[in-house]
Order: structure tokens, then sequence, then C-alpha cells
């Protein structure tokens, strides 16, 4: 598809309709997931995840406990990609130190602390209440 003259290339995926719009905007997303194994954090976060996920439904003793359980875990993955995207943003913009760009970076990064701690709170829950109630 070539965009109309004078369009910014950059905006070429909000002219495309229907499958072609999924179609690419799946293969951004699997470019951003790419993207985001790059970070040793989401790496490390990744991995876990693996682990968990499938835990979660032999933890679980419902589908709301297994949601909470893998949804938590997929919140912090979700975060971290976040954070990853406003650190991205800031080096971006150049590499001198500022304290705006310092405070959202911290924001970021309070932001994967509170996924995290939301994450083993349901967890330790979960834990508790299977074996030691």
């Amino acid at each position: 598809m070539t965009p109309p003259q004078g369009a910014n290339p950059a905006q070429e995926q909000k002219l495309r309709t229907g499958l072609n719009r999924i179609y690419h905007a799946a293969r951004f997303s699997i470019a951003g997931l790419k993207a985001g194994w790059s970070e040793t954090a989401f790496r490390q976060e990744a991995l876990a995840a693996c682990v968990l996920i499938p835990l979660a439904f032999w933890l679980g003793r419902s589908w709301v406990e297994i949601a909470l359980l893998s949804g938590s875990v997929l919140l912090v993955l979700i975060v971290e990609l976040l954070n990853t995207c406003i650190e991205a943003a800031i080096d971006r913009i150049g590499p001198e130190w500022h304290e705006l760009s310092k405070r959202a970076k911290d924001m970021g990064s309070a932001a994967v602390l509170l996924s995290l701690l939301w994450c083993a709170g349901i967890w330790l829950a979960a834990l508790y209440q299977r074996f030691l109630t």
C-alpha cells in the first residue's frame, strides 16, 4: 500500500483496514516483544513467568484464583515493557541529566516495583491458603 502523496510514512498503519491492519499490528507487537527480550529485567521476568503461569494452574483452586495468579505475573511483564518504553523515549530525547527525565524514569521503576509487590502478595496469599490453612 502506498501512502497518499504528502502523507507521513510513519502514519501508514492508520491507513490499513481489516485483516491487513490486524496482521501488521501483530507484527509490530511481536517486534516489541523481541525488543523487550533484549532487556535483562524483562528476560528474567519472562523466564519466571514460564514457571509461574503453569504453576498457577496447579496452585489455583478455581478459575478466579488461576486468573489472579497468572494475571499478576502478566501484569509485571506489561509494566516492565511500559517502563522500558519510558526509558527508551527519555534516552531518545538526549543523554543529558534533567529532573523531569529522572522523575519519569523513577516513576516507571516505581510502577514495576508496585506490580512486583502486587504479584508477590497474591502468590504469598495463595501459598498460605493452599498449605497453611
